[in-house]
């Protein structure tokens, strides 16, 4: 007669038992940490769970058990990066006179930490190579940045605005941090806030109307 096993069966999605000895909150930003260094270095698309567990010397199983999918790893890895803008007062309480200069400063402050810099760089570099990044970045700077802002803002056409003031930083932040184009990449950060403040101003509470045709 066959012997059966008498220790407890391992849960669907759980690790093997050696790998989750070594499950602690540690553990898992170590993870994190890892992955952004992994998709930073090789792109979304060449980035794979069994690296990301090499790179925070882990047992693929712990990755899958923390997060599932690589999709999954990203978006977390996302989260994570953006938590810094999550936790910013400014975020959600925007003054209608001041709301340009509040938004600039904020993201710049983000890019110019470099503990904050590194894991959203990570990010976009991922996300401008490969478009299921892109749609985890998309729906996440979304969800969790832009409509926070859209609520702050006392108009018909809110989310139209915070993306346009949005768009206007990103720019910066591609030029400035990712391709480090001279002069904005070396500018004093107050410089470009007192350049940028009265242009984000503008759309995010400024008037949208035409003006006067040309004669």
């Amino acid at each position: 007669m066959t012997a059966q096993p008498t220790g407890p069966r391992r849960g669907r999605g759980r690790p093997p038992r050696a790998a989750a000895s070594a499950e602690t909150p540690a553990t898992r930003d170590r993870i994190l940490a890892a992955a952004r260094e992994v998709f930073a270095e090789r792109g979304y698309e060449k980035a794979s769970v069994r690296g990301i567990a090499k790179a925070a010397d882990v047992d693929p199983a712990l990755v899958h058990h923390y997060f599932g999918t690589k999709e999954q790893v990203f978006e977390s890895a996302v989260e994570g990066a953006f938590a810094p803008v999550l936790r910013t007062r400014p975020l959600t309480e925007l003054r209608p006179d001041r709301a340009g200069e509040q938004f600039v400063r904020m993201f710049l402050g983000i890019w110019e930490n470099p503990a904050t810099r590194a894991p959203l760089l990570a990010i976009i570099r991922s996300a401008v190579s490969n478009e299921a990044a892109a749609a985890i970045f998309r729906r996440l700077v979304a969800g969790l940045v832009l409509s926070k802002v859209a609520k702050e803002l006392d108009a018909p056409d809110a989310e139209l605005r915070a993306e346009l003031a949005a768009a206007q930083v990103v720019g910066v932040v591609m030029l400035r941090y990712v391709i480090k184009v001279e002069p904005i990449a070396s500018a004093d950060p107050e410089e470009l806030i007192a350049r940028l403040g009265p242009v984000l101003q503008h759309h995010l509470t400024g008037s949208t109307g035409a003006g006067p045709a040309a004669g």
